[in-house]
């Protein structure tokens, strides 16, 4: 299993418990239930064939780990554990079904009501001395998230996560590599960020970075974002669901419910979602569709 050799050179073993307390909160253990590849777990396994599931969960616990392994921050490293809190079911394609393609941050909007109304959280940082803010706020922090083409622990374990799930050119010895190389250096605007010290190493982040970037803007990756997007809409539009569902939901549960429904266009919709072969997916040109930019540093400068 890749992903348990990942957390283990993060050091999983070893998070401080005034960490690791904080693992056990109703809003982030709703996101083991929901995955890091954006419903497609679900989808055609013609066209989407996982090597491991992983949850949002597992990507915030990673971002937590990776960012506190690098700064000893726990505030900082709580931003990270709780920076995808507000994710819904089927992740990004929400964003879709809103036609923010270019950005993907269209969901971002109920981090703060999602922290807030958590009352086991909210509880524990208020003994902590915590400021909710700290938290909530995590894009103050660069190590957290910064903007492409810049390195952050969002995006360098999206990079991993993905390269180990989707693309499947992440080794376990690319793994140790990446988090035995990476530490904080200042950039070229005087900002902390994760810089790296073996030129092949930034060249395996380069390169992977490269092969996700090509398979998010393929046809089949377009269509089938499309296509859940589309079937949430209609299932909105229709009344069968409310758009706060999809932050109540587990992913399983909302398509277990969507397939009882008796609506002939939907089931169609999800049939087609569930067996849809590539060489029956139609040309799509989406606008826009993000673009994974990526010039870490090496030695603390940035890589042309």
């Amino acid at each position: 299993m890749y992903l348990k050799y990942y957390l283990e050179q993060l050091d999983y073993q070893n998070m401080p418990l005034e960490l690791k307390k904080y693992l056990y909160t109703p809003s982030l253990d709703r996101l083991k239930q929901i995955g890091y590849f954006c419903g497609m777990d679900y989808a055609s396994k013609e066209i989407y064939n996982f090597r491991e599931q992983i949850s949002r969960f597992d990507h915030s616990l990673c971002v937590a780990l990776m960012v506190y392994k690098l700064t000893q921050d726990r505030d900082m490293a709580l931003a990270g554990l709780y920076h995808d809190v507000a994710t819904p079911c089927f992740s990004h394609v929400i964003d879709y079904m809103k036609k923010d393609y270019e950005k993907q941050e269209a969901t971002e909007e109920k981090t703060e009501k999602i922290i807030r109304s958590d009352e086991r959280l909210m509880s524990m940082l208020a003994k902590d001395g915590i400021n909710p803010n700290a938290v909530i706020d995590f894009k103050r922090y660069p190590i957290v998230d910064n903007e492409r083409p810049k390195v952050c622990a969002d995006r360098l374990d999206g990079v991993i996560l993905t390269g180990i799930g989707w693309t499947k050119n992440i080794t376990k010895v690319d793994i140790n590599s990446i988090v035995t190389d990476m530490h904080v250096s200042t950039n070229e605007f005087g900002e902390p960020e994760i810089s790296f010290l073996r030129k092949p190493v930034v060249d395996k982040i380069i390169q992977t970075n490269a092969s996700i970037d090509q398979m998010c803007h393929s046809n089949e990756d377009n269509y089938m974002m499309e296509l859940l997007a589309a079937i949430t809409r209609y299932a909105i539009e229709k009344g069968y669901i409310f758009y706060d569902d999809l932050f109540v939901f587990s992913e399983q549960n909302l398509f277990s419910y969507l397939y009882q429904i008796d609506d002939p266009h939907l089931r169609e919709m999800l049939n087609e979602f569930r067996y849809k072969r590539k060489n029956e997916i139609e040309i799509l040109n989406l606008p826009n569709v993000k673009v994974r930019s990526i010039k870490p540093l090496l030695n603390g400068k940035r890589v042309a």
